[in-house]
């Protein structure tokens, strides 16, 4: 009699599936499934789980949202979220960037009400597909995401996204600089992008 093998699906992450037209209580069933990952789910319906990053990358993080952070308490502007939180977007996706700023908090009694920040970065990890990255940077902006700055320590560049242009690339850059709804915020790059 053959040994049975039984698959965790914990074991294969980052995975994908589609699931159509999940409610919002099916999508939370959902991520108490993998309580330890993130859950993102696209407007065509697929279900990304990623697993948790690595500590350098998780440092990244936070050298990414603090500042944010920061700069919104000392301008008295805007809320910042980190990577734990998700967005409901206007396109029907759920996503989670690694830090978000957004002014005029909908208010409705809805869990997730539907709106997108206008501000969002993204760092890359170890396990993240740069082309899966890039049009989730594009789908932010078609949701109505005013700036996206997509960090890349393996590439050591930065990706500036914005509505109705080309997305603008700084290589080795040791700054870059908010605009738009962020005008004035400043992200010094060291820590986040290897020397």
């Amino acid at each position: 009699m053959a040994a049975q093998t039984t698959i965790d699906l914990n074991d294969l992450l980052p995975a994908t599936f589609t699931a159509p037209e999940l409610t919002d209580e099916q999508f939370l069933a959902l991520c108490e499934q993998f309580p330890d990952a993130t859950l993102e789910y696209t407007e065509e319906g697929e279900v990304i789980i990623m697993p948790p990053t690595d500590p350098l990358n998780s440092a990244r993080v936070l050298r990414v949202g603090q500042p944010l952070a920061n700069w919104a308490d000392q301008t008295g502007r805007g809320i910042v979220c980190g990577p734990d939180r998700g967005f409901r977007l206007p396109t029907r996706a759920r996503r989670s960037s690694d830090a978000a700023w957004f002014e005029g908090y909908p208010s409705t009694n809805q869990r997730f009400p539907t709106f997108a920040p206008q501000f969002v970065i993204e760092v890359r990890s170890p396990d993240d597909r740069i082309t899966r990255l890039r049009d989730k940077m594009q789908r932010y902006i078609t949701a109505g995401v005013l700036l996206a700055w997509l960090i890349d320590p393996i590439e050591r560049s930065i990706t500036i996204y914005r509505p109705n242009r080309e997305p603008q690339i700084l290589q080795n850059p040791l700054a870059v600089s908010g605009e738009g709804p962020v005008e004035g915020f400043v992200l010094d790059l060291e820590g986040i992008l290897p020397a």
